[in-house]
């Protein structure tokens, strides 16, 4: 009986956490499609104008320096180095082939769907300054979607891995200060619209997500003894009779 409760709660679980993923991956879809809809139809102009509006009022030359710090962590050199730098970890400490290689498409896979994105809304950038690192199109932000990518993979393997909650727990949070301040960097810099964040912050969930969960059905179907469709199933099959 109790070894019956255990495996339904290890069914039920992945089953649940898939559920959401898939969920919230729509919802994000959704939210991305209406965004981009407005944006087309410059219903969202107001609402750009305005934050950036704010952003100029505020300037200074420590926020100017601050906000390209910022920047600079969600851009290609750097997020490159540091995606070199934990491949090789993942390769010689942990030695997790499957984490290597969805990291790779994550990364790799993202900058390819930013290009594709940008080159088909083709929206132009609110500015153009030679000092920042701001190329091609402005819909959606490559710096916003690369680095919730990047940083949202980190956060994922900190999770996972052996250190203390503690640690974790302020490496996440750490990792979501960092996604949410290299957006903010780009519009007060004069790269990006407002709109253009946010919708990066989307794709780049949507694209995380999927990769994630792509990454743990590997994981179990390599790992477990059961596996998922035919667990799912039996999973299925026990709720239906239990209700009859």
């Amino acid at each position: 009986m109790i070894e019956n409760k255990t495996k339904a709660k290890n069914t039920f679980l992945p089953i649940l956490l898939v559920a959401i993923g898939l969920g919230t991956s729509i919802t994000f879809l959704y939210l991305f499609a209406e965004l981009a809809e407005e944006m087309l139809e410059s219903e969202i102009k107001r609402f750009d104008d305005s934050i950036i509006r704010f952003f100029h009022r505020i300037k200074t030359d420590f926020l100017d320096m601050t906000m390209f710090l910022f920047t600079e962590a969600g851009s290609v050199w750097f997020l490159t180095i540091f995606s070199l730098i934990i491949i090789s970890y993942l390769w010689v400490k942990k030695k997790d082939k499957w984490g290597i290689l969805f990291f790779i498409v994550g990364i790799g896979g993202g900058g390819l769907l930013t290009k594709l994105l940008k080159y088909y809304f083709g929206r132009e950038r609110p500015s153009i300054d030679e000092t920042i690192d701001a190329i091609g199109y402005s819909f959606p932000s490559g710096h916003s979607m690369g680095s919730l990518i990047f940083y949202g993979f980190l956060s994922y393997f900190l999770f996972r891995s052996d250190l203390r909650k503690r640690i974790k727990w302020i490496a996440l949070y750490t990792c979501g200060l960092l996604i949410m301040m290299i957006g903010i960097s780009r519009i007060y810099l004069g790269a990006h619209y407002p709109s253009d964040v946010i919708a990066g912050y989307l794709a780049g969930s949507i694209w995380l997500i999927l990769c994630i969960l792509a990454l743990e059905y590997v994981k179990w179907r390599s790992t477990s003894q059961r596996k998922p469709i035919k667990a799912f199933k039996e999973f299925i099959g026990k709720q239906l009779n239990s209700r009859a």
